[in-house]
């Protein structure tokens, strides 16, 4: 079982709960060393004075504030020393809805579980409350030497605990980027096609369909490379959509997502004049070339990114806009066999 990581007293009125903090989410990052290059020698970090060059045991180390002249050394106790009792309390101050807080605030969640059987009841009465107001608690508390605002909200019968960004840590855009387009504005019928591609690409939130795709990559590269094979590149990143061509590209995209199925003569009857000429003009494959250029039929393996979405559309693949050309293939295999 894990263990928590701070533990202290959630609060709210005069009622008092110890509980403990459990880190909820993990991460499967692939972890490399450092190694020297032609060698298998570790490369490690280390402390070290950088006047004398000699390393520095960890106790001996103080932290220093650089005032300009001097270092003000404050010690890691003297720290805890000035925050007694709030490093082990939780104190909500008050209840708002989830919703009003903005995405940008939200930073890192935990669990919040009760220490001991017999605040079990305290642990559920507040759980059930928060759940049937829709109200979240935000409170404040310090851990590791850092206080924390936070929401706390109940779901699926246990208290989450997510740690929030303060206000002044919110950068304003306005002053960070020197790109934003300002008055720039679409015609109606590009905001008409944008909102229609997005009614199109629309879907219900299942997080179950999408995993951590470039972790499997290096995963695989690091079994070629043991292997002594090679591993196909990934696909290059789109070109930029010219805002002369941003209709093309809206309506292409709503047909590629649409599927041929759906794709009316209408939608396709589109474009530029030169466009338009160039696909009266072109030479049109007949018979057996014909059934070769289709899609349809040919072996995924043979087809290249864009066709094999638009045969994973046709068989109502979910999750296939943000999949990989080898993850197409694979999902249509699966999609095949299960026929």
């Amino acid at each position: 079982m894990a263990r928590p990581v701070w533990a202290g007293v959630l609060s709210f009125g005069l009622v008092s709960l110890p509980v403990g903090l459990y880190t909820a989410t993990d991460t499967h990052t692939v972890h490399f060393h450092q190694l020297q290059r032609g060698t298998s020698d570790r490369i490690r970090n280390r402390r070290v004075n950088e006047r004398t060059g000699e390393e520095v045991d960890a106790k001996d180390i103080v932290k220093g504030y650089d005032t300009g002249d001097e270092y003000v050394i404050v010690e890691p106790d003297e720290l805890d020393d000035i925050a007694p009792g709030r490093s082990q309390t939780l104190e909500i101050t008050g209840f708002v809805r989830l919703d009003e807080i903005e995405p940008i605030y939200f930073d890192r969640t935990y669990y919040l579980a009760p220490r001991g059987k017999g605040y079990g009841k305290v642990y559920s009465l507040l759980t059930q409350a928060l759940g049937r107001a829709e109200k979240t608690g935000i409170a404040t508390f310090v851990m590791r030497q850092h206080e924390y605002l936070v929401a706390v909200k109940a779901e699926d019968g246990l208290l989450t605990l997510h740690t929030l960004h303060w206000a002044d840590e919110i950068r304003d855009p306005k002053q960070e980027i020197d790109s934003l387009p300002g008055k720039a504005s679409a015609s109606a019928k590009e905001l008409k096609m944008a909102e229609q591609l997005i009614d199109t690409l629309s879907m219900k939130w299942d997080p179950e369909q999408f995993h951590d795709t470039f972790q499997e990559k290096v995963a695989a590269l690091i079994d070629a490379k043991k292997a002594g094979e090679s591993v196909e590149k990934a696909d290059p990143a789109p070109e930029p959509s010219a805002a002369v061509d941003l209709m093309e590209a809206l309506r292409a995209s709503v047909e590629g997502a649409r599927g041929p199925k759906d794709t009316g003569t209408k939608a396709t009857a589109g474009g530029s004049p030169a466009k338009r000429t160039a696909r009266r003009t072109e030479k049109k494959p007949t018979g057996k070339k014909r059934a070769q250029a289709s899609p349809k039929g040919r072996d995924p393996h043979a087809l290249n990114k864009a066709e094999l979405y638009k045969k994973a559309t046709a068989a109502g693949i979910e999750g296939r806009s943000t999949m990989t050309r080898e993850q197409l293939i694979e999902a249509l295999d699966g999609r095949r066999q299960a026929a």
